[in-house]
């Protein structure tokens, strides 16, 4: 049996990884999974200066899920690179790094700063709906993708992972925007932008009164949308969005994902990723599975 996936170069020991902005750089977890065992680490958004992130309320649960309006709250590409990369250097695990940035300028200044640092790839935020600039914009629109894309595939000496926006009307059209950009895999979906209100208090809960929504609700639209970008670019793509299981997982590898990414369940189980990995390597041995590829895009 054989767990093991190639995303543009780079082995993955299995397809399990985490999504940005739920499991910080990995050291909030460690007491829970052993970070050996995963398949890559991608941390939580960096940026090239502090984010203090937004005012709270940021957090509000919802049925099926979370709202989140945190902001990208990080400490900066300077902390990271002294702090954070260490640590993570420590584990036999992927790591892949999730840029932000307001601008296209920031965006490249992060990327120049992590030229030479000993990460695998770059996972390229262009579509949270938490941030007042760029953020929506950059990840709705795209020309305004193909333009950020390239701009930052030039500075890159690391495999480009660009992440997708839901909110949008084709997600198809957007992925061949970020393609056509240089983009060497593809991540997504991001948050579904959604809202909450206090009817005692008469106000939104979260503060920016729109937040994005993650949680096993959105899987049925993120495997969707999955597996049309599958169906439509020739490259890479990692799965998210609301899996929760091991179950979840497989129905994205069937789908078209080449690797998979969890994240809210990280805040309601914290062994969500270790326990995925272990349900994968049952179901292949119970279903004579060799090697994922047997499985993945079989869905017609």
């Amino acid at each position: 049996m054989n767990t093991k996936v190639n995303i543009c170069g780079v082995e993955f020991k299995n397809p399990v990884m985490t999504a940005s902005g739920t499991f910080g750089s990995g050291r909030e977890y460690g007491e829970f999974v052993d970070l050996n065992r995963l398949g890559g680490v991608v941390v939580k958004g960096v940026a090239d200066k502090p984010w203090k992130g937004n005012d709270a309320p940021r957090i509000a649960e919802v049925y099926g899920g979370m709202l989140n309006s945190v902001g990208l709250q990080n400490p900066g590409v300077d902390y990271f690179i002294k702090d954070d990369f260490p640590f993570l250097r420590l584990y036999d695990t992927t790591i892949i790094v999730n840029v932000c940035g307001h601008s296209i300028e920031e965006y490249v200044n992060v990327v120049k700063r992590l030229r030479g640092e000993d990460v695998d790839m770059l996972e390229l935020n262009i579509s949270c709906p938490n941030v007042s600039e760029g953020g929506m914009a950059f990840g709705t629109d795209c020309g305004m993708i193909e333009k950020v894309v390239s701009s930052v595939k030039k500075e890159a000496d690391k495999p480009l992972i660009v992440k997708l926006s839901p909110n949008v009307t084709d997600i198809t059209e957007t992925a061949k925007a970020a393609v056509a950009g240089g983009a060497d895999a593809l991540s997504l979906i991001n948050t579904l932008t959604g809202m909450k209100i206090d009817i005692y208090r008469r106000q939104p809960v979260l503060s920016r009164k729109i937040g994005g929504m993650s949680g096993p609700a959105v899987k049925p639209v993120a495997l969707r949308m999955v597996y049309q970008v599958c169906k439509c670019v020739h490259v890479p793509v990692i799965g998210l969005g609301g899996i929760s299981t091991w179950e979840d997982a497989i129905e994205f590898i069937m789908a078209g994902a080449t690797g998979i990414a969890i994240g809210t369940a990280n805040f309601f189980n914290p062994t969500a990723t270790v326990d995925v990995i272990d349900g994968i390597e049952k179901f292949m041995t119970e279903q004579n599975i060799n090697n994922l590829s047997e499985i993945r895009g079989i869905i017609d």
